[in-house]
């Protein structure tokens, strides 16, 4: 399959099968975070996997929606923001980039082991970093769940729900 194909497969699923996700599977999705680039090299980050239905409870009430609780595994994809690389030019942290190439290395992972991924961003951080007892430098960037789909997605979908090329290409300036 080639790159085009797997990253047009990929989509957020809300719907999954009560089947447990293997651990070589969620090895091989975590081994894609380990390998992202990151800037400098820095690799800024922390991946806590929940598999206990127990604790995957308790990280999903700091989302509430009941879609959640169905997953099999949750990634909780964490910045370190004390080793972060800090732009020179004007102090852009670059946590949050690092870790976000890194869940996109692993959303796409999934989508080649057959599982489904949804990126959540709108959750409540102070409660996440309790449940989690995360420290005060590191941050969690978004939870990841990792499960086998219930529903199904159409694969053309991208020529109807992006932005034609022309519209997002800019040639040599913005104007």
């Amino acid at each position: 399959m080639s790159f085009l194909d797997l990253a047009k497969k990929r989509y957020s699923s809300r719907k999954y099968k009560k089947i447990p996700v293997e651990d070589k599977k969620l090895m091989y999705i975590l081994e894609a975070a380990r390998i992202a680039p990151s800037a400098s090299n820095k690799q800024p980050w922390y991946f806590i996997v929940i598999k206990e239905n127990e604790n995957i409870k308790k990280v999903s009430s700091c989302y509430h929606r009941e879609w959640l609780y169905d997953a099999s595994a949750i990634i909780v994809a964490c910045a370190n923001h004390n080793i972060s690389w800090k732009r020179p030019a004007d102090g852009k942290d670059h946590a949050d980039i690092d870790v976000s190439i890194a869940i996109d290395h692993m959303t796409l992972a999934a989508t080649d082991m057959g599982l489904a991924t949804c990126w959540i961003c709108n959750f409540d951080v102070p409660e996440c970093c309790k449940i989690l007892n995360i420290p005060e430098h590191i941050e969690p960037i978004a939870i990841l769940p990792v499960a086998y789909p219930e529903d199904k997605v159409n694969e053309n979908r991208h020529t109807f729900q992006r932005k034609k090329i022309e519209e997002i290409i800019k040639w040599e300036t913005f104007n």
